[in-house]
Order: C-alpha cells, then structure tokens, then sequence
C-alpha cells in the first residue's frame, strides 16, 4: 500500500476538526493545520506521512503557543505498523501530545490519543525486580550500554562462583557447593544448567563440563574479587 502524502491528510483532518465546530485553515504560520472554535485556545495540527523524530519536535515547538496540540498520521499497515503505533503513542503522551491517524481507504480519522499532561503510572513489581537485581549484583560488572550478549546478571555471577568452586575441587555435592559458594540455590542452579556449564554425575553430585570449564576461566573477573575457590 503506497503511503499517504502530507497533502493527502489535511482535507480528512480539516474535515474532522469543521464537524467538531471548528474553523480550519492550513499552513498558518509554522503550523500545518489550524483550527479555532470561539475563544478557546487554538487546536494545531502536524501532519506527517510517518511517525519522526522531527514530527515530534514539531509538535513541541506548537506547545509553545497552544496545549491542544495533534500529531496527524495515516494509519499503520500490518502487524509492524501496529506495533510501532502503540509505541509512539506511548511516546506521544509522555511529550503531552495527541495523535490522529486517517486511514488511507476513506479517510476516516480516528483520535488515537488526546493531549494532556502526564502522569507516569509506576509498577510495583518491575521495580522490584530491578531493585533486587541491582542489589545482587557484585560489583558492577557490565558498563552501561552493553549488549545483552556481553550482560552479566547477578544469576551468572552466581553460576560463575559455582563453576570456580567445581573447578577448584572437583565433582561436589550441592549443599557443600552452596555452603563454600554462599549461593543458597547452588543444587537447583547446577540442575537447571542454565549455561550448560555443569553435568550430574550422581545424586546431588555435580561437576563442570567442558564449556564450564573454559568460562570458569573467562569469567572470574566478573566477581569482582569474590573468592570462588
């Protein structure tokens, strides 16, 4: 489906705003679409064939002289589209920002979000997941912004403490693993073999397989001088 041009918007946006009582004119000034009702303060519309950086910059710089400000778009195409939308609309209210979107077979306009101020709605158990991972961590083992390839989470260094130990002394039960290690779930974790460093060689008995073996010796700094011997 070919994308709608800038040009296109305007008449289903014009017509929209006109049915709500408003009057419109286009490129008033610096902004794309204007429409006044009374003595109320003016609605701006930036119309866009796409979501951008600098529709949204545009639609700031109109905070400036109005609060009822609207980013116009056509509709997405596909389940991407879609996806993106909802991410922008995300973006869009945190910038205080309304967004209309006109579908490309009749125009229809549809008020995907209204402008008004943000209020965050903060959850509970993201943060306290963050927090208890922040608080598990030895050290700080990763620098901000790296990959997730190169992340180490406080459950690798844990693995990493258990590999040290298993290296160290060879196959080990997992109570006297954990007891060396100070890592409670030592068992489950060699059980689980998340990174596939450990093999079972009896009951609660464990030891480090070959690529254990070769991560326990890449990795140890990334305990941060704790002893895993």
């Amino acid at each position: 489906m070919a994308r709608l041009p800038e040009t296109a918007l305007y008449p289903p946006v014009k017509a929209f705003l006109e049915a709500q009582g408003y009057a419109v004119k286009g490129e008033v000034g610096p902004a794309d679409v204007v429409g006044v009702r009374g003595a109320e303060p003016p609605v701006v519309v930036e119309l866009k064939a796409a979501f951008s950086l600098t529709l949204l910059q545009q639609g700031i710089a109109r905070q400036a002289v109005t609060p009822h400000v609207y980013l116009g778009v056509p509709d997405p195409a596909g389940r991407r589209g879609w996806s993106a939308l909802k991410a922008n609309l995300k973006l869009a209210r945190r910038l205080s920002l309304g967004v209309l979107t006109v579908r490309g077979a009749d125009g229809h306009v549809t008020p995907r979000l209204d402008p008004g101020p943000f209020r965050p709605r903060l959850m509970t158990k993201p943060a306290q997941r963050l927090l208890r991972e922040f608080a598990a961590r030895r050290g700080d083992p990763t620098p901000g912004g790296a990959t997730r390839d190169g992340l180490v989470t406080a459950y690798r260094q844990d693995c990493i403490a258990i590999a040290g130990h298993l290296r160290a002394h060879g196959p080990s039960r997992g109570r006297d693993v954990a007891a060396a290690t100070g890592v409670a779930r030592a068992t489950t974790m060699m059980r689980d073999d998340h990174y596939g460093w450990f093999r079972k060689v009896s009951v609660g008995t464990y030891a480090l397989t070959e690529a254990g073996e070769g991560a326990t010796g890449r990795d140890r700094g990334f305990l941060q001088g704790r002893d895993c011997g």
